[in-house]
């Protein structure tokens, strides 16, 4: 692997999610962490999955549903600046893209599903990146990113949130 992305490779607002991630190799981290993730979902009831902590909260669902877009974007930009691509990426927007996804209209394990999906595509993606790909950058959301950094950035992102689930939701 890679080795861990320095500071001065993703904007420092992306510090806190490629924090979350032990070790040196974000492809381990991601096999690792869709084990965990898989059995804590795997425990969540069906009629569970729609409770919020608070009125205005997210439901269980609709964080699963974020962290599968999230790793979506950030695994498109990851694809897109591997592949040597130099026009800047748009933003996402997660309240957009909470609003359009209306999970809370789909089942649990549909969604628990798909982010099974989701992980194994971007383990894939990431596992057969060629060596230079590692280094090279782009800009995001008007930010500039190696993909080394979101290599990180997708398992610290999904971390963060599951850490929110085990202590407010379950």
């Amino acid at each position: 692997m890679t080795g861990r992305p320095q500071e001065t490779e993703a904007a420092p607002y992306y510090q806190g999610y490629i924090q979350q991630v032990q070790g040196d190799d974000a492809l381990a981290a991601m096999n690792a962490q869709l084990e965990e993730i898989m059995m804590l979902l795997g425990a969540i009831p069906e009629e569970k999955s729609l409770y919020r902590y608070a009125p205005e909260k997210w439901s269980i669902r609709q964080v699963l549903g974020h962290i599968s877009d999230a790793e979506r974007a950030f695994a498109f930009r990851l694809m897109h600046f591997a592949r040597g691509f130099d026009a800047p990426v748009p933003g996402f927007d997660q309240e957009i893209s909470a609003a359009g996804a209306e999970s809370d209209r789909v089942s649990w394990s549909d969604l628990v599903e798909e982010f099974r999906w989701v992980r194994l595509s971007t383990i894939a993606l990431v596992k057969n990146l060629p060596p230079e790909a590692w280094d090279r950058n782009g800009i995001a959301s008007e930010k500039s990113f190696t993909v080394r950094s979101l290599a990180f950035i997708i398992p610290g992102h999904a971390a963060h949130h599951m850490k929110i689930v085990r202590e407010r939701y379950v």
